[in-house]
């Protein structure tokens, strides 16, 4: 079975308000959904992606330069697929956003392979399990959010099924921060994960203080705590002085990156993200470093894909989704059959392939191209 042809969707959906992080402010939701048919007649239906700044240049790379490698070559060789495109960001060029488009094709080849076999991704990568937990980022920086609108933000998730919640820190000192993480304790309850994302906001000092203030509220894991410019040793330091465990990998552009953290000793576990960095294909070679070096996974965002992956392998901890709609429309709104979420976990969907199906009524309205 041949690839017949590739094209790529662009969609954005502006948000009623805006979220922030300690380094960045969303006001849209943006992702790209990439359509591969082959000379049978199947039809892949995936969506990758949060890039808010680059979809018409994703769209171009999609389309004008994976494709003509592309077409015409057996959908199930995926690895010799994989290294044709990643020789296009060998050149002078952002790197990053070409392991992006890399990641869209090699999704939506992975639904394909699903399909053609009649099994879901999940199956094809392990089938460890069929369900697994899921917690909601949020506790986000608003204009006259207050620390009691963050205790009731955490009894909202909580009364509409979602495990825990991956609350924003690093945007203010560390004892202002610290306030905002009691708070959202306090609203929880004891039986919810409580997990913290600095966004590399934080000097080592200063993460290491915040640890300390927070460490008595049961956390689940402190991410990416440090400044980007030395953030594997600065990780590194911070996990030797606190025993919250360090999570990144978001960050990374390739498999070789995550290697770095792993070689550091600067993570617990590991959040490599598929949409971003290569697809499935790639991140297959992340899961296998951290599986033989005893750290756990994670995944940035993206539900959709992420409880496949992550629901394939033993060390597979959690999916994490943007759960209020008003900060994830097409979470809330793109898939026609999402999965059921009760009692902190999502049941991973059993069709073929990812097993999605897409609201095209949505797409439409929100298309760029």
């Amino acid at each position: 079975m041949k690839v017949k042809s590739v094209s790529a969707i662009a969609v954005e959906i502006p948000l009623r308000k805006t979220f922030g992080g300690s380094r960045y402010n969303v006001a849209s939701r943006c992702t790209i959904i990439t359509r591969i048919e082959t000379d049978q007649g199947l039809i892949s239906e995936v969506y990758n992606g949060d890039n808010r700044q680059h979809q018409k240049e994703l769209v171009a790379i999609i389309e004008d330069e994976l494709g003509p490698l592309v077409v015409g070559e057996e959908i199930f060789a995926i690895e010799r697929i994989w290294q044709k495109m990643f020789r296009t960001a060998e050149w002078n060029r952002d790197r990053k956003l070409v392991m992006e488009a890399i990641a869209c094709v090699d999704s939506a080849l992975w639904d394909l392979i699903g399909k053609a076999a009649g099994l879901n991704v999940c199956r094809l990568l392990g089938g460890y399990r069929s369900e697994i937990p899921i917690i909601s980022i949020g506790g986000y920086y608003e204009n006259g959010k207050t620390l009691a609108d963050l205790g009731r933000e955490m009894e909202w998730l909580k009364a509409h099924g979602i495990g825990g919640c991956k609350v924003k820190v690093g945007g203010l000192s560390p004892e202002a921060d610290a306030e905002r993480v009691a708070a959202a304790r306090a609203g929880a309850g004891d039986d919810f994960v409580i997990a913290v994302d600095a966004n590399r906001g934080w000097s080592v000092a200063d993460a290491t203080r915040f640890a300390r203030l927070v460490e008595r509220w049961d956390i689940a894991w402190f991410e990416e705590p440090c400044h980007w410019h030395d953030d594997a040793f600065g990780m590194a330091e911070v996990r030797r002085r606190t025993p919250i465990p360090i999570n990144a990998g978001q960050s990374e552009a390739t498999s070789h990156g995550v290697r770095r953290l792993l070689a550091e000793g600067a993570v617990d576990i590991v959040n490599f993200d598929a949409s971003e960095a290569g697809g499935i294909t790639e991140w297959r070679r992340v899961a296998a470093m951290c599986g033989v070096s005893g750290v756990r996974l994670a995944h940035h965002e993206e539900p959709q894909i992420a409880m496949q992956m992550l629901s394939a392998v033993p060390h597979g901890i959690c999916v994490e989704c943007f759960a209020d709609p008003e900060r994830d429309p097409i979470w809330d709104g793109m898939i026609v059959n999402r999965p059921p979420i009760a009692n902190g976990v999502i049941q991973v969907p059993q069709g073929a392939g990812f097993g999605l199906e897409l609201n095209w009524d949505l797409i439409g309205r929100y298309r760029l191209n």
